[in-house]
């Protein structure tokens, strides 16, 4: 790679590699996210400059997209390979779960709890500092859907903070 090109992919890696990664684990799990993002990379390598500028991040994150659908259909396949008599692990319990959510702000609490597909074009508008023609794009959606969607996302979030700051005055009051 020339000197130009290389300093184009090192500058891009430091500016959207975290937002990727992010956008990633929403999607696969974050050991694979890892290489789904280096795989990202890879393609921005072999990509023409020219084709790619002006549109960065949106390419950089529908390229991402299809790495990781790439990477769950391989790991079902593999999946469906394995004896259908082995059990695995059970799921955490509810005293697991309650635990994890006590270590998780209210908002990481919320984001995770929404729809994938909400959570996808929230991440992709938060994290990824996309438009919503660039989001409609990569999720394959009209525009108004994409802000309606994020519409949607939002208001589940302020509900679901406002209902969990209620639960410890709700329990204070019971108790006096």
């Amino acid at each position: 790679m020339q000197d130009g090109k290389v300093r184009w992919v090192m500058e891009a890696l430091s500016r959207y590699e975290a937002a990727l990664l992010r956008y990633a684990a929403t999607l696969v799990d974050r050991a694979q996210a890892k290489d789904v993002v280096q795989e990202t990379f890879l393609e921005l390598c072999k990509a023409e400059r020219e084709a790619v500028e002006g549109h960065l991040a949106a390419w950089l994150f529908t390229v991402c997209k299809h790495r990781a659908v790439d990477a769950r259909r391989k790991a079902q396949r593999l999946r469906s390979l394995e004896d259908a008599d082995v059990n695995e692990a059970p799921d955490s319990g509810p005293i697991q779960k309650l635990e994890r959510r006590q270590t998780l702000s209210r908002v990481g609490v919320a984001l995770e709890a929404l729809p994938e597909r909400e959570r996808e074009a929230l991440l992709l508008k938060l994290d990824g500092g996309l438009s919503y023609k660039e989001i409609a794009k990569i999720m394959g959606l009209s525009t108004s859907n994409v802000g309606f969607i994020l519409h949607t996302a939002i208001k589940r979030i302020q509900r679901e903070i406002a209902r969990d700051s209620e639960l410890p005055m709700r329990a204070a009051g019971r108790t006096s």
